[in-house]
C-alpha cells in the first residue's frame, strides 16, 4: 500500500474524528480508510488508535506521529507547489489558539486582511482562556501573553501587553478620583481572577515598586468580563490598553494613575518544533508582528503613553 496515502488517511483521521467524514472526503468507502490505518499500524508494528462507539482514543505515540507525519505531508504538498507553480505559495488549513478576549479585539478584525494576503489559505481559530496543548489539539499556532512556561515550544517575540488602570465616567461620579496606587483600596474594584495575582495589582512608579490588594464586589475569569463590568460603571478595571482601544482613542473612558506603570507582558506566537519551517504560520507571524508594532493600543501604546514599562514581576495572563 502507499505510505502516504496511508499517512493522510491517519492524518485526516485525528483531526477530524471519523473514518466516515475522511471516506466522504476521500471520496472512497469508510472500509477502504479503515484499512489504510490497520495497513499503517501494521507497517509500524505499534497500534495508533482505539476505537469506542463515542470517540477514538489516541496513544502518547500515536499522537507524536500525528504531529511528525502532518509536517511531513505539509512539506510534500509545498514541494509540489513550488514545481508546478515555479514559486512558493502558501495554502492550507490553518489552526490558531488564542485567549478569547485577545482573538475578539486583535486576531478576528485582522483576518480578513491576512486571507486577501493569502487567498488559498483557510484559517480554524480557536479561542479560548485555557493554555491549548499543541499537540493534542492538532494546533499549528497559538498565541499567548506573558513569561512562557514552555521550553520546548518555539516562540516568536510578536509585541508587547501594556496594562492601564481605567475607569467610567459613570463610575467616577460622585467619587474621588485615585491619585495612589494606595488609594483604590477604598473603591469598588473590578477583579480579573485569570491573573496570578488576583487582587493584588502591582505597579512600578516614580518611587519604585508599589502594590495594593483591592477589593470589589465582581470577580470574572474573561477579560471581556472585566471589559463590559467597567464600561457599566461597576468598577475600576486593570486591564491590556488594547481592551478599551476604541473607548481610549474616543476619550469615553478616564486613564488613571497615569505615573504607575504595570509591568510589561510579551506577546508571543508558539508552535511545535515539527513546524518550525512551516510557511503558513510564518507569514501569519511576520503579519501579526508588523500589524502589533504598529498599532497604538498594543505594543506601541508603552511607549506612547506612559512609557517603556519594566519587565519585573512578569506574569502569565490568558487575557
Amino acid at each position: 500500500m502507499d505510505l502516504l496515502l496511508a499517512m493522510r488517511s491517519f492524518v485526516r483521521v485525528v483531526e477530524t474524528g471519523s473514518f466516515t467524514a475522511v471516506a466522504r472526503e476521500m471520496r472512497t468507502a469508510q472500509p477502504s480508510v479503515s484499512k489504510h490505518v490497520a495497513w499503517l499500524e501494521h507497517h509500524l508494528g505499534n497500534r495508533l488508535m482505539e476505537r469506542t462507539t463515542r470517540r477514538l482514543s489516541l496513544t502518547q505515540e500515536a499522537l507524536e506521529y500525528y504531529e511528525r507525519a502532518k509536517a511531513i505531508l505539509g512539506e510534500i504538498e509545498h514541494a509540489e507547489r513550488i514545481v508546478r507553480h515555479g514559486r512558493s505559495e502558501i495554502t492550507g488549513l490553518l489552526r490558531i489558539a488564542c485567549p478569547v478576549g485577545f482573538g475578539r479585539f486583535q486576531i478576528v478584525p485582522r483576518l480578513r486582511s491576512f486571507l486577501t494576503l493569502h487567498p488559498h489559505v483557510r484559517i480554524d481559530l480557536r479561542m479560548s482562556d485555557a493554555i491549548v496543548d499543541l499537540l493534542e489539539e492538532g494546533v499549528d499556532v497559538a498565541i499567548r501573553i506573558g513569561e512562557l512556561a514552555d521550553a520546548n515550544l518555539i516562540a516568536r517575540p510578536l509585541g508587547t501587553t501594556h496594562r492601564v488602570v481605567v475607569a467610567a465616567p459613570s463610575y467616577l461620579r460622585g467619587r474621588s478620583t485615585p491619585r495612589h496606587p494606595r488609594d483604590l483600596a477604598a473603591h469598588e474594584c473590578v477583579i480579573y481572577s485569570g491573573l496570578a495575582t488576583r487582587n493584588e495589582w502591582r505597579f512600578d512608579g516614580p518611587h519604585g515598586a508599589e502594590s495594593v490588594r483591592v477589593q470589589g464586589r465582581f470577580e470574572v475569569n474573561s477579560s471581556e468580563g472585566v471589559r463590559e463590568a467597567v464600561l457599566a460603571g461597576m468598577g475600576i478595571g486593570f486591564s491590556p490598553a488594547w481592551l478599551f482601544a476604541n473607548e481610549l482613542s474616543s476619550k469615553s473612558l478616564r486613564v488613571l494613575l497615569p505615573d504607575y506603570r504595570a509591568a510589561a507582558m510579551p506577546i508571543h506566537g508558539v508552535s511545535l518544533p515539527s513546524r518550525r519551517f512551516a510557511a503558513k504560520i510564518k507569514a501569519l507571524l511576520d503579519f501579526l508582528q508588523q500589524a502589533f508594532e504598529a498599532d497604538e493600543y498594543v505594543t506601541a501604546y508603552g511607549q506612547k503613553a506612559v512609557g517603556n514599562a519594566s519587565r519585573k514581576n512578569p506574569q502569565v495572563i490568558k487575557a
